[in-house]
């Protein structure tokens, strides 16, 4: 996740390691930090820098007052910057900043300003579209948030999240942090910071756009607006809110799944991408197996819903494929693709057992078989073709069984690429065994 911190380190709170170790525990941990003179007070980047030096999954900006917060606001999009907020009350710590520079009209009475700074930073959020639930106040001076709460209950407005600095209440700040982690915000943090390293890495090179690989109609062209535009949108489609309403929240994946999967309409071909380098799968077996299940995946979105109910997980699995498909990137896992590995299982597999793997494509391919011939639709060779035939049955059908076409999805990756399951399996720690060893046990078992 990335935290907003506003704290002045006033009222005795030191802004050395101690202090950052007590306060962040496991989410970040200095005891390696080689930096013994660390003081984040004097230069607040250290922290960020900290955080991007030690491949964190959590980054924490640190602004010290009002005016670094002004200055953060102006150089960032917050609403896709940040997940969670820290807000200290009171921000009157001259020591860092001429606390007699101009503060917000209408406000007259600079002291008064800055001793109530986080109140007033706090309602800024709010009226950016951050919501009240994904920020907390953090004060020595807990009868100042008290007095606050109690003029929000006068007002009927809701009771704010606050936590006393202190152990007890650094651990209940930390409980409170973990409590927000969830999956869905491993997913929106994950295809944020996607498509943002996307947009540079292709500003850098279009080379790197691979998509055009697999233009079949020579007249069709994509456009690197077009590719910015694309990736612009998908980072607006996932709201910092997360809809804990099942039904709501699957109409914002659907939303979304669409979007990323429309790209791959008729001019878009896999089997044009494959002549491009003479129909030898041998260091294209991966990205032509994304671009087919993004490509099925399209036709499944666009003219049913048969992916449904969609999840987390699922959503992230596909945005992997597809960038993967999209873009030149290197074998090495990228830093958004360890967010949403993340969210597909955080206790991966650790070896994959080539006998087991075997037997489970197998059965896949076995059960698939009967379905479709227990339908008594016309027969076909692969496992793709089964598939469709499947999906063509289902479509508009009212009387269709329900199928787990996701866990078809996910075994077709597995499938498709039968001739080089030695470098899914691999030790490596590159991309494709990586993502081969999060979603194993969901192929092969539905979970």
């Amino acid at each position: 996740m990335n935290i907003l911190w506003i704290e002045d380190f006033g009222a005795g709170l030191d802004s050395g390691k101690n202090t950052l170790n007590s306060l962040f525990g496991d989410l970040l941990s200095f005891d390696d930090w080689d930096n013994d003179e660390l003081d984040v007070l004097d230069d607040p980047k250290e922290l960020q820098l900290f955080c991007i030096q030690q491949k964190s999954h959590h980054t924490v900006y640190l602004c010290r007052n009002y005016f670094d917060y002004a200055a953060f606001k102006k150089d960032n999009n917050l609403l896709s910057k940040i997940d969670m907020v820290m807000i200290d009350v009171r921000l009157d710590n001259g020591d860092h900043v001429d606390l007699d520079m101009d503060i917000p009209e209408p406000y007259a009475n600079k002291r008064k300003f800055h001793e109530n700074g986080g109140f007033y930073i706090f309602n800024d959020l709010v009226h950016l579209g951050l919501t009240a639930e994904k920020m907390c106040f953090m004060t020595a001076e807990i009868g100042s948030v008290s007095e606050f709460e109690t003029k929000c209950t006068d007002i009927y407005m809701p009771k704010v999240t606050s936590f006393e600095k202190g152990d007890a209440g650094f651990k209940k700040l930390r409980e409170w942090l973990q409590f927000h982690q969830t999956d869905y915000m491993r997913l929106r943090r994950g295809v944020i910071e996607g498509c943002e390293f996307l947009k540079q890495y292709t500003e850098q090179d279009e080379q790197n756009i691979q998509f055009r690989d697999f233009i079949k109609n020579s007249d069709y062209e994509v456009a690197t607006t077009d590719i910015a535009n694309y990736l612009d949108t998908l980072i607006q489609l996932l709201p910092l809110k997360e809809e804990r309403n099942l039904e709501r929240s699957n109409i914002h994946y659907r939303l979304f799944l669409r979007t990323l999967a429309h790209a791959w309409e008729d001019n878009i071909d896999a089997n044009s991408f494959k002549k491009k380098y003479a129909d030898n799968l041998d260091k294209i077996h991966d990205v032509y197996t994304f671009a087919w299940i993004m490509k099925m995946t399209r036709n499944q979105v666009s003219h049913a819903n048969l992916l449904e109910p969609l999840d987390a997980q699922f959503i992230a699995f596909l945005f992997l494929c597809n960038m993967r498909a999209m873009f030149k990137l290197p074998a090495d896992v990228q830093k958004y693709e360890g967010f949403l590995l993340n969210c597909i299982d955080k206790k991966p597999a650790t070896v994959i057992d080539t006998v087991n793997l075997n037997q489970n494509i197998k059965y896949a391919e076995q059960d698939l078989a009967d379905l479709v011939a227990s339908l008594s639709l016309e027969e076909k060779n692969t496992f793709s073709q089964q598939l469709n035939m499947l999906y063509r049955d289902s479509t508009g059908n009212p009387d269709a069984e329900a199928h787990d076409f996701k866990l078809f999805l996910l075994q077709y990756f597995w499938i498709n690429q039968k001739k080089y399951l030695i470098k899914l399996i691999s030790n490596s720690e590159g991309f494709l065994p990586r993502l081969s060893r999060h979603i194993y046990k969901r192929s092969f078992s539905g979970d």
